[in-house]
């Protein structure tokens, strides 16, 4: 469907009356954008409260985005399944259609433009020249740098040159999914291509630095994306990010802070087969190999097909998606316990412990724990805090985990 059709579609519709014939619609906004002004700020609103920004910055998004600047984006994509574009269509606020005709400029898509071949080329690279250092890349799929870059090529040049290309003219980078990010899939042991994700390009020196957000998942929410671009539209920069350059709106939680299912885990009810009793009734999958307690990501809350479900929410456990390296981390189906059981020192007992027990209430990370090795330790054998009388840990498995606690640095505030 063409541009002019499309708006066409979207215009479609838009009148109402008080149950006699249909009248007008109200007039649009000033810029033009085929979207009602109570739309356009109930829109605002949502996005804003998805990105997890005050109430008065809905106002600020509407006055950027009703200036009538379209972003320039030019979307690459490498080694990927497509999936991460696919999620880009099921976009909710804002829809594909207003994002694509209402507040950027797709210049160049392979799945989503109507050019192919040489002609489809020719008008990326015209869109470069043209936007030089005023466009928005966004990369999907990892890049990969075995046998000079050899092993995926468009057009006759391999990945690693066209991003080294389009990353030096753009004023930011979007790393779209797990594979941009830190690799994916294609990345896994062995990696055959050496493929590596943008960031870790950047940190190499084999791509120019700029500006980069990591959208790990495979995909990410579509509301991830959308509101990572309306954000970037409206404020010239990416929304507040943690270490790993992942927006804090969307990956500043686990999984199972917010699940669905948490009461059931404070109940100590675990569905252990897919086919159980448990499973039937909708019990904590952590006994499956829920990974949803080490994983940040927003599934739980913003949920997919338009707020519908997510995958513990239908029964399968969380896989951990958006966190490094999940392909070759762990296993599925195991319980996190099980996995780092099997190291034969004390430390990885430790750890065992921690992602068996802690984890539910406290930081992933024990660095951020709060309070020193010896302190927790004491703690729990004093079970002076009711959420701790519930655990009937060995003097050996609490020595395990001072060990733990104290590799990875747990210190007082």
């Amino acid at each position: 469907m063409g541009e002019g059709a499309m708006k066409r579609f979207l215009h479609a519709g838009r009148c109402g009356g008080g149950g006699g014939a249909p009248t007008l619609a109200a007039p649009t906004p000033p810029s033009g954008r085929g979207l009602s002004r109570r739309a356009f700020l109930k829109w605002a609103a949502v996005t804003a409260s998805s990105l997890s920004l005050p109430a008065h910055a809905a106002m600020e998004l509407v006055d950027a985005l009703d200036s009538g600047r379209r972003l320039p984006v030019i979307w690459l994509s490498f080694q990927e399944c497509t999936g991460c574009s696919e999620s880009l269509t099921r976009a909710g606020a804002p829809t594909i259609e207003r994002l694509l005709f209402g507040f950027i400029s797709l210049e160049y898509h392979h799945l989503l433009q109507a050019a192919a071949g040489a002609r489809a080329e020719a008008a990326r690279d015209e869109a470069r020249e043209r936007e030089k250092g005023g466009y928005l890349l966004v990369v999907e799929g990892s890049i990969p740098t075995a046998a000079g870059g050899a092993c995926a090529t468009t057009a006759g040049k391999s990945h690693l040159d066209q991003l080294r290309v389009f990353a030096a003219d753009a004023a930011a980078v979007i790393a779209v999914g797990g594979c941009a990010s830190d690799g994916g899939l294609p990345a896994a042991a062995p990696n055959p291509t050496g493929a590596m994700g943008v960031g870790a390009l950047m940190e190499a020196g084999l791509v120019a630095r700029r500006p980069l957000v990591n959208l790990p998942g495979c995909p990410p929410l579509p509301v991830v994306l959308s509101g990572t671009l309306a954000h970037f539209l409206a404020f010239g920069r990416f929304p507040e990010s943690d270490d790993g350059g992942r927006p804090l709106a969307f990956y500043g939680a686990t999984v199972h802070e917010r699940c669905s299912r948490y009461h059931f885990y404070q109940q100590g009810l675990f569905a252990r087969r897919f086919d159980d009793e448990g499973a039937r009734k909708g019990w904590c999958l952590y006994e499956l190999g829920c990974r949803g307690p080490v994983t940040r990501n927003a599934c739980a809350s913003h949920k997919w097909n338009g707020g519908v479900s997510f995958p513990i929410q239908c029964g399968h456990p969380c896989i951990g998606c958006s966190e490094t390296g999940f392909w070759d981390r762990d296993g599925f189906y195991r319980p996190l316990e099980a996995v780092a059981l099997e190291r034969a020192d004390a430390s990885g007992r430790g750890e065992a412990l921690y992602q068996g027990n802690c984890v539910y209430c406290h930081p992933v990370d024990p660095a951020q724990l709060g309070i020193s090795p010896e302190g927790a330790v004491e703690q729990l054998r004093s079970s002076a805090i009711r959420a701790h009388q519930r655990f009937s840990f060995t003097d050996t498995e609490l020595q395990d985990l001072e060990a733990y606690l104290s590799e990875r640095g747990a210190t007082p505030p």
